[in-house]
């Protein structure tokens, strides 16, 4: 076999071992975990039917796995403390507290499971999952847009933001009907980091 000249062997191997890595781990899964400071999520309820009230939830923690040639086999695993709940005005946020809606002393945590991420463009998709919270168990989809693709870039430091909508009620928040909107607009802002 002709050896190659002395000059290219360096090339050669800088070029190499890149390719090499890329064959070898291009289906590797690459496990994330939420930044929490620079995490959170917010959620928007109709009010009155002219206006809206808006909480957002600060401490959230949780990992998230994606395979770059696989992005069906993604698992996202989200914990929401629901007690850090903090909204507009003190009477708002009495009522959030309590049994009426997110009942944080008795479900102090809601949940996201998500297992499953079908990519509709480079940097856009949806996650479809089971949510948990006040004990109830459903399943929603959380539309996710990345920074930038998350198939090109594994290893790296990924921001993401997310939106998700569902019906209060189903979860156990019947009250105020009249006045409080049954759609819930929940927003994710997140940051990956890899483990």
């Amino acid at each position: 076999m002709p050896r190659l000249p002395q000059s290219l062997t360096g090339k050669f191997k800088i070029v190499a071992v890149p390719m090499l890595a890329a064959l070898l781990l291009g289906n590797a899964s690459q496990t994330y975990t939420l930044d929490t400071k620079a995490s959170s999520i917010a959620a928007k309820v109709p009010f009155l039917g002219i206006g809206s009230r808006t909480a957002t939830f600060n401490t959230i923690s949780g990992a998230v796995t994606f395979v770059p040639d696989s992005p069906r086999d993604a698992k996202v695993d989200v914990t929401i403390n629901t007690q850090d709940i903090k909204a507009p005005d003190s009477v708002t946020l009495k009522r959030l507290r309590s049994e009426k809606f997110f009942w944080v002393d008795k479900y102090p945590t809601a949940r996201f499971r998500g297992s499953n991420l079908v990519m509709t463009s480079g940097r856009t998709g949806k996650i479809t999952g089971t949510l948990t919270a006040r004990g109830v168990t459903r399943d929603e989809t959380l539309f996710v847009t990345f920074d930038q693709p998350p198939a090109s870039n594994a290893g790296k430091a990924i921001n993401l933001t997310g939106t998700m909508k569902i019906n209060r009620r189903n979860y156990g928040m019947t009250s105020f009907g009249l006045i409080v909107g049954k759609t819930v607009t929940i927003s994710l802002k997140a940051k990956m980091i890899p483990r």
